[in-house]
C-alpha cells in the first residue's frame, strides 16, 4: 500500500492499518503541514474577498436606507394637515 501511495505521489497511507516508523510519521506530518500552509493562503484571500463583498452590500443597504428615508415627504404632509386641523379646533381650557 505504501508503494501504491508513493507511486501516485500522494500520501494515502493509513497510519492505523500499517505500522509506520517515527520517521515516516514525521514525514507525513510535515507533508500535511505543508499542504495546510499552502491552502491557508488561498482561503485567506477568498475570505477577504467574501468579507469585502458582504461589507459592501451592508454599506449599500445602509446608505440606500438613509437616502430613501430622507426623501420621504408624506410624514411632513401629514404633520401639516394635523397642524391645520388643530388650529381649527375651538379653544377650551383643556387646550
Amino acid at each position: 500500500m505504501a508503494e501504491k501511495g508513493s507511486a501516485q505521489g500522494s500520501s494515502t497511507m493509513d497510519a492505523k492499518q500499517e505500522k509506520l516508523t517515527r520517521e515516516q510519521m514525521e514525514m507525513i506530518r510535515r507533508r500535511e503541514m505543508a499542504q495546510w500552509a499552502k491552502n491557508t493562503g488561498k482561503l485567506r484571500s477568498k475570505n477577504i474577498i467574501t468579507g469585502l463583498a458582504i461589507g459592501g452590500i451592508v454599506l449599500g443597504i445602509y446608505g440606500y436606507t438613509f437616502f430613501s428615508v430622507s426623501q420621504e415627504k408624506f410624514l411632513d404632509e401629514l404633520e401639516d394637515e394635523a397642524k391645520a386641523v388643530r388650529a381649527n379646533y375651538p379653544k377650551t381650557s383643556a387646550n
